[in-house]
């Protein structure tokens, strides 16, 4: 059977619409299910949570903005994912998850055999949930792990939090999409993460978009890219103090390193690009509709035109363009 996607925003559910999505969830007809924003009883949550436990078909699960409310739901959710086997992506981005929301989901987060993207953006993180996100990247790949990670806008990590991040990126032997953006960084973190970028042979894209560098963090990344090999093909740096002269020399590099791999063979396989970004909007603000774009490993899950959707008002099939936060 051909499997779908479940595409809701922004709305008040029914028990009825709920019982709909779990039905279709139980019977594995949903590859993709979407409810980011919207309003459910704790209920009725619980009931979600039930169904992608039982789902096999479920490939990419969103509940941005503020759905995981509380440390309950975060157990349910935890609960969940214990049970749940196929799901590759999870999007909390926007959910007040803080240190313990992370310490709850660690157990369930750290034994999914099939988990490669997750978005923890805007989650009110700190140095504790950090340590336990380090623990996703397995060293030798003698097991799964993060392929791709979104901490955007968790501005109570700490320094020493940021240079745990960077040494366990330094050392995985998986990761290949990092998103740092509008996190309080500044250049000494920046430093750290230039030198893990240099160390890591899989890392692709690296977004810094509005972290508080100046030249002195572009000049690293310059030196960096001009004159050690490197597996970084994008590296975003726009909203910082950096002058444009800088950082379209770095692209450049970047983009003549990517030429030459295009003519030995495109060794890498598929292309990694950084999330279309039209506007950042913060945690406070969480409810409007506009929100970060990002793209995945995943991508043909967001372009098979041919995935039908569920048979349920207001799901929407996939559409051309990667879905929003």
């Amino acid at each position: 059977m051909l499997t779908g996607s479940i595409q809701i925003t922004g709305e008040a559910l029914s028990g009825a619409e709920i019982k709909d999505i779990c039905d279709s969830l139980k019977e594995s007809s949903v590859r993709l299910l979407s409810v980011r924003g919207c309003q459910l009883s704790d209920r009725d949550f619980g009931r979600v949570c039930r169904g992608v436990a039982e789902s096999h078909s479920l490939a990419q699960l969103n509940l941005n903005l503020g759905v995981v409310s509380t440390i309950g739901r975060t157990k349910q959710l935890a609960d969940a994912l214990k049970a749940n086997r196929s799901l590759q992506t999870l999007f909390l981005h926007g959910s007040p998850l803080l240190d313990a929301g992370l310490v709850t989901l660690n157990g369930a987060l750290s034994t999914h055999p099939s988990l490669v993207s997750l978005d923890l953006g805007d989650c009110m993180l700190g140095d504790e949930a950090v340590r336990l996100i380090c623990g996703l990247f397995p060293p030798d790949g003698a097991k799964s792990g993060l392929k791709e990670l979104t901490l955007s806008a968790n501005p109570a990590v700490s320094t020493q939090g940021w240079a745990r991040l960077a040494i366990a990126v330094a050392h995985s032997s998986q990761l290949r999409v990092l998103n740092l953006d509008y996190n309080p960084l500044g250049d000494h973190i920046a430093g750290m993460l230039a030198v893990s970028v240099a160390s890591s042979r899989t890392l692709e894209v690296l977004d810094l978009e509005g972290t508080g560098l100046t030249n002195q963090s572009a000049q690293v990344f310059l030196d960096m890219v001009e004159n050690y090999p490197t597996s970084l093909r994008v590296l975003v740096l726009a909203e910082n103090d950096i002058s444009p002269e800088l950082q379209q020399q770095i692209s450049d590099l970047l983009s003549e390193g990517e030429e030459e791999e295009d003519k030995d063979g495109e060794a890498r396989g598929s292309s990694v690009t950084p999330r279309e970004k039209p506007a950042w909007v913060p945690h406070s603000n969480s409810s409007s509709s506009q929100m970060v774009l990002m793209t995945s490993g995943l991508g043909r899950l967001w372009f098979d035109p041919a995935l039908p959707a569920c048979n349920v008002d207001r799901f929407q099939t996939l559409s051309p363009s990667p879905p929003s936060y």
